[in-house]
């Protein structure tokens, strides 16, 4: 599907992918961006997309964004904390979310259906770990909200003719993030720079993409797999651990901290220590990651900087 000409919805628009995803598609498409403003911020929505204040929970306001002249859906909005002090309602919500949408986008005759899932739908699997690996077995909450949310989209792709693609994430890091490793650890060195508490044991390794090559992927396997359902792994080839991306913060910020870890194999409950993705499929359509997870961090870390201190 040629992502050109065609009237798009982002939801989830405001915050992190959404943001960087709704900049590359302004220009060649009319992007509306549905987003509840929780946790995106509005200002990162880009100039010729129009802002929607709505929660995808509600009937009504999908109604009022996913209209009879919608041609693709980008499913973004999603509670994304593995250790959600509600888990219960971050997994109905979640799964709310896209049933709605794939219930309208069924109703308008939407043509196209792309999901954001996770890498937690395959829990601790070998590695690295390829899209058929089974099976599949999440152990948070989180995890299991994606899974489910995929077996929607399935079924609307296999029984409602909606084409549909699901991108299972590794770890994405880029500007304006927060609640993740790299702007947890700046935020850290800001208030003292002389310790650094660490999570876990420093171990936990894992694959990292910063955001506009997260974005670039996504529109090349889009416009390239138009199988009724295209699943697809988005990640490096390489891992870098904890305490890795701590010696990188460290260094970018010019500081050299004694570390300090909480002990254990992972930060915390649901907490998968070690991941890394297969990205044959993604290299056979003809995209790879343009730099290492090392590099993914450091870069990330550098814009994050500049923005934080």
């Amino acid at each position: 599907m040629h992502l050109t000409d065609r009237r798009v919805v982002v939801t989830g628009g405001a915050g992190l992918i959404g943001s960087h995803l709704a900049a590359r598609l302004v220009d060649d498409n009319d992007v509306i961006v549905a987003d509840d403003c929780s946790k995106g911020d509005p200002d990162r929505v880009p100039d010729g997309a129009t802002l929607v204040e709505a929660d995808v929970t509600d009937d009504d306001d999908v109604a009022r964004v996913v209209t009879e002249d919608t041609e693709v859906v980008f499913h973004l909005a999603a509670h994304t904390d593995t250790n959600h002090a509600d888990p219960r309602r971050l997994f109905e919500e979640n799964t709310e979310m896209t049933y709605n949408l794939l219930e309208r986008a069924a109703e308008v005759d939407v043509s196209g259906f792309v999901f954001t899932s996770s890498s937690t739908v395959y829990g601790e699997a070998p590695r690295p770990t390829p899209e058929d690996y089974a099976p599949l077995e999440p152990i948070s909450e989180y995890g299991a909200s994606k899974l489910a949310d995929e077996g929607l989209v399935s079924t609307y792709a296999h029984s409602h003719g909606i084409r549909s693609w699901v991108f299972r994430f590794a770890n994405i890091v880029g500007p304006h993030q927060r609640g993740n490793v790299v702007p947890d650890f700046i935020e850290k060195l800001l208030d003292d720079p002389e310790t650094l508490t660490i999570l876990g044991d420093g171990r936990q390794e894992k694959s990292y993409l910063h955001v506009e090559d997260c974005v670039d992927a996504i529109c090349h396997v889009v416009d390239g797999a138009d199988a009724p359902l295209n699943t697809y792994n988005l990640g490096s080839r390489t891992t870098t651990s904890v305490t890795r991306i701590a010696d990188i913060v460290s260094e970018e910020m010019s500081l050299d901290p004694t570390y300090a870890y909480t002990g254990g194999d992972r930060g915390w409950t649901g907490d998968v220590p070690r991941m890394r993705l297969s990205i044959e499929k993604l290299a056979g359509l003809g995209w790879e990651p343009p730099e290492s997870s090392d590099d993914a961090v450091r870069r990330a870390a550098r814009q994050l900087i500049d923005e934080l201190a």
